[in-house]
């Protein structure tokens, strides 16, 4: 498990002879350029200094203390020598009939003429105490957050809105936040072009808008749905709550990362949203009362914010497919693909073969999934191939520890073999499984911790099918609406946050797992997922190298490898912590971006606050830089980078700056502290490290006192010639 380069290049060489990615004509991936790999790698740029010492520094270890021994954190977005950022758009700004959301995360950028297309965002959540402390000088009005907060304080700032009357002041104020804040989430599309200055800016054509977390609330601009959980959504005498909306569907919310296909649509991954809806639903798949899920708000928070509208939570998890060439498109979310934590999406589209799209679900213990079309495609281009995901099954991934694994159906006549609380990294002493309620008139979940109550829970149900209620295509649809739950109750393995899913040009996946921490309902596999020397839970994070057997996207089993470790290089990590969105360049190259908490930034009695602010790197795939990693930027004050997305001439990486100031908030007169590190030199010598760390963020005006505001970049060298120049 230790990869650092001499591991690294032993795999490349066992996996792909030394040339690891070659196009395939039939074969997509995101940027959709043509590909070709480089014999030989040379750094186009100059590393960065990050706050730790790295291998690649090829420094003494006097070298190393002097070079490190202080440390200047700055809240701005460092890129190596001879790069610049230009600002596309930030928080507030308008779009459409709307504004620019909160927390923007993937990107996709699809050209319709040299230099000029659309950019396409996902605004995934916001950072309550920050939003609340910002929102009147950004977006121009006042909210009720005190009289609210005030009100509820005796509750511990929990109410159940939905029940109030509609004539209760009260709930007008929880509506007006609510509404407020699901406005900033979701996805929007603005139309871009670069100017003869090498800068990109707005064009603002009527294709801009906004799909946000209350589309079709008031303007009627619902959300469309396929696939077999429709008939979920369409059936009379549910078990649960009814919207009374049937097949429609309000608005899209939590929106993280996701995936571009050939025919020009983007997907947009529904991550977190039990925070504003209820995770569990019934037995038939319907969704519990709004109550389940109360509007919750104190000084640091405001979630449930779907409570005081009624929305029903088993519309929400899901894949959003838009095209952003379509002004009257507002998304439509495609059931087959599951209900579960989506991260991102990655897609393998080959004429004449199946449609594949893999994803995974971003929860301590989720899983990694594929859907396989039962249709096949026959122009990669063409728009109606998004009615492949119309039909097809959905698989989970059973990884083994010997580097192979299967792909399992998540279908009726699925034997019911749940995942073993011995076989979860433990958290407090004890693997913890989630499964359906036995109990099925009571729907929702139970967690388990002992073996043999397993044992008992598989002699009550056979298959998946028993767990469920309705007809057969109503049992499937509620095992998608259920697909987390499911799939640990037929025995897919539990993984370690799946974050990216990406498809290289040879076919092969690669994924991103961002944390081997157990969580409250959850954890990894021990088997699958430790550290360099064997230890769980390991919380640095890994990337994953996945080949279907007979490079087959419709194949029923893989090999897998570990490609990448995070870590300190003293505990055999590549230097980087939390791998999470994924990229490759026009030279096959992987850049990556780093998801630590914000929490844990530049805190010296924290675990990764050795790490500083969130970054992005540089992999080189083939090569002599091969098996190593550059660190490319550091992000501004309490951010983390997210979506980067090439330009198909390679001069242009656009990329999001998530929440700054989401743990200090705005920095006020550019304040400082000066904190102390324990380091160790790669040569494994400790030293002491004074590490200068702004309080706060003012990014990305930079003037002191202003507001934080997430915001799009697009990063560029200095003489416009292309970033990745391999």
């Amino acid at each position: 498990m230790n990869l650092k380069r001499r591991h690294f290049l032993m795999f490349i060489g066992a996996t792909v002879g030394g040339t690891l990615l070659r196009l395939n004509e039939k074969t997509f991936s995101m940027p959709f350029s043509k590909i070709v790999a480089k014999k030989n790698s040379e750094l186009s740029f100059q590393p960065i200094k990050t706050p730790i010492p790295l291998e690649i520094d090829s420094y003494t270890k006097e070298q190393q203390i002097a070079t490190y021994s202080t440390y200047e954190v700055v809240d701005d977005l460092v890129l190596p020598k001879d790069f610049t950022y230009d600002i596309i758009a930030a928080w507030g700004d308008p779009v459409g009939d709307s504004r620019f959301g909160y927390n923007n995360d993937y990107l996709s950028f699809i050209e319709t003429k040299p230099n000029e297309g659309y950019l396409t965002i996902n605004f995934e959540y916001i950072s309550g105490q920050t939003w609340m402390k910002t929102y009147e000088k950004v977006i121009g009005k006042t909210l009720p957050f005190t009289e609210v907060k005030s009100t509820l304080a005796a509750n511990q700032g929990e109410i159940n809105a939905f029940a109030l009357s509609d004539s209760d002041p009260l709930k007008t104020k929880i509506k007006e936040i609510s509404k407020e804040g699901l406005i900033d989430l979701g996805i929007g599309i603005i139309s871009i072009r670069r100017n003869k200055d090498g800068k990109w800016e707005r064009t603002f054509s009527d294709r801009d808008r906004r799909i946000t977390g209350i589309s079709g609330l008031e303007d009627q601009r619902y959300l469309k749905s396929t696939g077999p959980s429709v008939a979920v959504f369409t059936k009379s005498n549910k078990l649960g709550y009814e919207d009374q909306l049937g097949s429609k569907i309000i608005g899209t919310f939590q929106n993280c990362a996701g995936g571009t296909t050939p025919w020009g649509t983007v997907f947009s991954a529904e991550e977190n949203f039990q925070d504003q809806v209820y995770d569990p639903v019934m037995a038939d798949g319907t969704s519990f009362n709004p109550s389940a899920k109360p509007f919750f708000i104190n000084d640091v928070e405001i979630d449930g914010r779907g409570n005081v509208f009624g929305l029903a939570s088993n519309k929400y998890g899901w894949m959003v497919e838009v095209d952003p060439a379509n002004p009257n498109d507002y998304g439509t979310k495609h059931t087959w693909l599951g209900r579960y934590r989506h991260e991102a999406v990655g897609f393998r589209v080959e004429k004449g073969k199946p449609l594949a799209v893999y994803s995974g679900c971003d929860r301590r213990g989720g899983h990694l999934y594929k859907f396989v079309s039962k249709d096949f495609i026959r122009n990669p281009k063409d728009k109606q191939n998004s009615q492949l995901l119309e039909r097809g099954m959905l698989y989970g991934a059973r990884f083994n520890p010997d580097g192979t694994g299967k792909w399992l159906p998540l279908t009726l006549n699925t034997p019911v073999d749940p995942v073993l609380p011995s076989q979860i990294v433990e958290r407090q002493k004890v693997g913890i499984v989630a499964l359906p309620n036995p109990n099925r008139t009571e729907g929702g979940i139970v967690a388990y911790t002992k073996d043999e109550d397993i044992a008992f829970y598989k002699q009550k149900f056979k298959t998946l099918s028993d767990l469920y209620e309705g007809n057969p295509a109503e049992k499937q649809g509620a095992i998608l609406i259920d697909a987390h739950y499911a799939a640990n109750a037929a025995g897919i393995t539990c993984t370690a946050r799946p974050e990216d899913t990406e498809v290289s040009p040879d076919g092969t996946l690669y994924i991103t797992f961002t944390s081997g921490t157990p969580g409250e309902d959850g954890g990894p596999d021990k088997n699958i997922f430790f550290g360099t020397k064997g230890e769980t839970p390991y919380e640095y994070g890994w990337i994953m190298s996945l080949k279907e057997d007979q490079n087959d996207p419709s194949a029923m089993s893989f090999r897998w490898r570990m490609f990448a470790t995070g870590g300190e290089p003293t505990q055999g990590g590549l230097g980087f912590s939390n791998p999470d969105n994924l990229e490759f360049d026009a030279s096959g190259h992987l850049w990556m971006v780093c998801d630590m908490s914000t929490t844990s930034h530049n805190d010296p009695k924290k675990t990764l606050g050795i790490f500083g602010n969130n970054t992005a790197w540089f992999l080189p795939t083939s090569g002599p830089n091969m098996g190593n990693a550059y660190p490319f930027a550091i992000g501004p004050m309490d951010t983390e980078l997210t979506g980067p997305w090439f330009t198909k001439d390679q001069q242009t990486l656009f990329l999001s700056v998530q929440h700054p100031g989401e743990a200090g908030g705005t920095r006020q007169d550019m304040a400082f502290e000066e904190r102390e590190f324990t380091l160790n030199t790669t040569q494994r010598q400790e030293f002491m490290q004074q590490r200068k760390v702004p309080i706060g963020s003012n990014w990305p005006s930079k003037q002191a006192n202003d507001p934080p505001r997430p915001a799009v970049v697009a990063i560029r060298r200095v003489d416009n010639q292309g970033i990745s120049r391999v």
